[in-house]
Parts: structure tokens; sequence; C-alpha cells
């Protein structure tokens, strides 16, 4: 869902479920599709990331906290969105509910 936003810099933060092992300076790759490929199917990569900042974190608090919520849509590559509007796409996607903890991952992208 933000391919594109990847590819112009101008994501800054994702949210994963699960992603509980991540640390500050991991270093990963973007890519288009990660999972679910069919047989034959390769991994599309976009470009080398570092964390920066990793935590666990309801999307509730992108309501509760507009303020909050209106940058953190910015930072996830939706800048036409407010918190709840993004934190609705999200559970819409991804699934469970506004309480479900999910891990924000902060990033820095890396030169190749």
């Amino acid at each position: 869902m933000t391919t594109e936003q990847f590819r112009q810099q101008t994501k800054f933060v994702t949210r994963r479920n699960g992603w509980k092992f991540l640390k500050r300076g991991d270093v990963l790759n973007g890519c288009v599709k990660c999972m679910g490929l069919k047989p034959g199917e390769k991994i599309e990569r976009l470009g080398r990331i570092v964390v920066v900042d990793v935590r666990p974190e309801p999307l509730q608090c992108l309501i509760d906290w507009p303020i909050y919520g209106r940058m953190e849509a910015i930072l996830e590559g939706f800048p036409e969105m407010y918190g709840h509007e993004f934190a609705a796409m999200f559970i819409k996607h991804m699934g469970g509910d506004l309480d479900t903890e999910r891990t924000r991952i902060q990033f820095e992208y890396l030169e190749d």
C-alpha cells in the first residue's frame, strides 16, 4: 500500500502486527511484496533502511491524541489523512481493532 511513498522517501514510520524482535540499529530491506509470493515470483527490493525507533503502540493513541495522530499519518506517508482516518484504513487492511498493540517502526533511508 505504501510502495510509492517508500520510493519517494516520504514514509518514515510503519506499523506491523508482530515484529517484536526488531531493535534500534537493525537494517532492513523495503520490498514490494515480501510475503505470500507464488512459486517463481521474486522479491522486488526497494531499498535499505535502518530502524531508529521501535515500540509497541495501539492505534487508539492516534485518536486519543489528534495532533500526534495527524503527525503519524504524515510520517506514514499519508499527508492528506488524520490519525483516525489512518487508523480506520489500517484496521480495514490489516485487521484487529484500535486496542490491538502494533509495532511502530521509525526508520531512515540508507544510501545504496
